[in-house]
């Protein structure tokens, strides 16, 4: 289970994409941990043992992150716990890079394994 835990966003991103946040807490309570099982999902595709294409769920859960990244410190925190859950995971670059427009959904955060954290955009 907490392998699939971290595969789930080594998968968001990259992207995303690693628990080793601890559960630190951005405003609005979104934690590492519940940005990893939101994007749960998008596992079988990121690391392509899936479909071509992100499954419903996987895309309901990014578009749920993206509505929930609403302030540049909840970003740079998704970003930093997207990342370190990618780096442990063997994740497509390709689908990765896919997924914003598979799923309809403009990132906040670049899907990006060598993204710097620190200067996702303040939008």
């Amino acid at each position: 289970m907490e392998m699939k835990l971290m595969g789930c966003w080594s998968l968001i991103v990259f992207g995303l994409v690693v628990m080793v946040l601890n559960n630190a807490c951005p405003a609005n309570g979104v934690t590492c941990q519940e940005a990893l099982m939101t994007l749960m999902p998008c596992e079988p595709y990121l690391v392509g043992s899936g479909p071509g294409t992100p499954a419903v769920p996987c895309c309901a859960g990014v578009q749920t992150l993206v509505s929930e990244a609403s302030s540049t410190e909840i970003r740079r925190s998704l970003c930093e716990c997207l990342k370190k859950a990618a780096a442990g995971m063997k994740i497509d670059p390709g689908r990765l890079k896919a997924m914003p427009e598979y799923c309809k959904v403009s990132m906040p955060v670049p899907l990006d394994p060598a993204v710097d954290c620190s200067k996702v955009p303040l939008f």
